[in-house]
């Protein structure tokens, strides 16, 4: 009897072990605590997004927003990676100290921040996804090995992209630029860059500024018919190139001309006016120091001597390579041998040279011009006295109307080549996709930008810590219920042990009594 209650008095300490060693939440506990929270959940979750909304709004104010717009570039070349020239090409262009200085002076701006305007301006290319597609794929499979890597390799190697589009980024932070201003200075800067553009590409300004930086007034009176000649010489040959490389006769809507029509009328300035000009001269031996005429006459001939012989010997070489050269040759078959024919096609290198051969041509009977014009100035010169006075003014005021005339030449001949650059050979090379928008026009968008991330991280704690509350409640009450219980179950226990012990003394004692008796 003794070891049968021990057992029990055992097991009875070990389940209230276990019980009191269990976490037990009752769902019904979890929902009054949540009902009871539920408000001041409400109410922190709206005081968070009152203060999230005011961060962003604060952010998004003092924050300078990095400028974005895209630009297109389309000409032949450019899938190659190279510009019009042949040169490899460099989109940091854009941002060329002369095209950001054209901005700001067009702004009234001060180029005191050109520095800064130019550091905070970054490039990055748009690569389409076709190109980026098949990259991936020859990339995924060189990776993975076997017999088809080889051949990925290979296309991988061959899969060279050249962007076309760049997305134009301008951090204006480091300026002390608002972003209304920041946005114009940006937008006009890739407006300006169209001007550099052709400028760099197209006309040659070089080239017109040569041709009128010269004045005639610091040479004398036949000095000064050369510088004429050379200048008219040099223009003359630009219009013909582009004569000669427009196929569809482009006639300017500024100018009205076509280069045909330039070519023509310098032709006719050179020919005649020039001419004429140069006759007189010569005949009447127009001059302000005729010693030095007759030492610039001699040195000319022997100059342009040297250089007719060095033209000569070019001619000969380039008539010797044509005449050697072989032609590539092409077959024809027809249906049998008699109507298989055979014939020569003129190589790119064939022509080159024949082309060479004609330049030269055409520079060697110009000196030889030039050299029979000296000589017969010299010999004039030589032979008569020098000019009148009358016969002088007569000359100044001729040079005068000659350097008019070449003057407008140079300037039709510039805005013809640029509408013809901008509107046929450029007429899509540059453009500007998108342009910069004012930071202000999205402000909302922004702040909404800026809200996402305080908000959700916020949030997801305040929820959390709202869950860890109910949780913790959850567990205290339901511990204290249980702990009660437990404490109860085991007052009972006590009571009911006490009663069985009495019953037992009083078992044993009866047969104590009885054998008193």
């Amino acid at each position: 009897m003794a070891k049968k209650d021990e057992r029990n008095l055992n097991i009875t300490i070990n389940n209230a072990e276990d019980d009191s060693s269990d976490v037990i939440i009752t769902f019904s506990t979890v929902l009054k605590k949540l009902k009871k929270y539920v408000l001041l959940w409400i109410i922190t979750a709206v005081v968070i997004v009152g203060l999230s909304v005011g961060f962003a709004a604060i952010t998004t104010h003092s924050q300078k927003p990095t400028l974005r717009s895209i630009v297109n570039f389309s000409y032949d070349g450019i899938e190659k990676g190279l510009d019009p020239n042949g040169r490899k090409f460099e989109v940091d262009s854009i941002k060329n100290p002369a095209v950001i200085e054209d901005a700001l002076s067009s702004l009234n701006m001060s180029v005191e921040e050109l520095e800064n305007i130019r550091n905070g301006i970054s490039f990055k290319s748009i690569i389409p996804k076709d190109a980026y597609d098949r990259y991936t794929v020859y990339n995924n499979i060189l990776e993975q090995g076997g017999n088809s890597s080889i051949a990925a390799g290979e296309r991988l190697l061959e899969t060279t992209y050249y962007p076309t589009q760049y997305t134009v980024l301008f951090d204006y932070s480091e300026t002390s630029l608002e972003a209304e201003d920041a946005v114009e200075v940006f937008n006009t800067i890739l407006e300006k860059y169209e001007d550099y553009f052709y400028k760099c590409y197209g006309y040659n300004e070089s080239l017109g500024s040569a041709v009128t930086a010269i004045s005639y007034t610091d040479y004398d009176y036949p000095e000064a018919i050369d510088v004429f000649e050379n200048s008219l010489h040099t223009l003359k040959v630009y219009a013909k190139e582009l004569a000669d490389e427009d196929d569809t006769r482009f006639r300017s809507a500024s100018t009205g001309y076509t280069f045909d029509d330039l070519y023509q009328a310098i032709d006719t300035v050179q020919s005649i006016d020039l001419d004429k000009l140069s006759s007189y001269i010569t005949v009447n031996n127009v001059t302000k120091d005729k010693e030095s005429a007759l030492a610039y006459y001699e040195y000319r001939i022997k100059s342009l001597t040297r250089l007719r012989d060095q033209y000569e010997e070019q001619l000969q070489t380039y008539e010797e390579s044509i005449n050697a050269y072989q032609k590539d040759d092409i077959i024809v078959f027809g249906g049998s041998e008699d109507t298989s024919t055979q014939s020569r096609l003129a190589s790119e290198q064939y022509d080159k040279m024949f082309g060479q051969k004609n330049d030269v041509a055409s520079e060697l009977a110009r000196v030889k011009q030039q050299i029979n014009d000296y000589k017969d100035r010299l010999q004039s010169l030589k032979s008569k006295s020098a000019g009148s006075q009358a016969k002088v003014d007569k000359i100044d005021a001729d040079f005068v109307a000659l350097n008019e005339k070449v003057t407008h030449l140079v300037d039709l001949v510039c805005d013809t080549s640029e509408d013809y650059y901008k509107n046929v050979t450029f007429g899509n090379a540059y453009n500007v996709l998108v342009p910069a928008e004012n930071p202000s026009v999205n402000r909302r968008e922004r702040i909404m930008q800026n809200l996402k991330m305080p908000l959700v991280v916020l949030e997801g704690l305040g929820f959390i810590a709202f869950l860890g509350i109910v949780i913790v409640e959850s567990i205290i009450t339901d511990a204290k219920k249980k702990n009660a219980q437990l404490a109860a179950e085991n007052a009972d226990t006590a009571g009911d042990g006490g009663d069985g012990d009495d019953d037992d003394t009083v078992e044993e004692k009866q047969p104590e009594n009885k054998k008193t008796k």
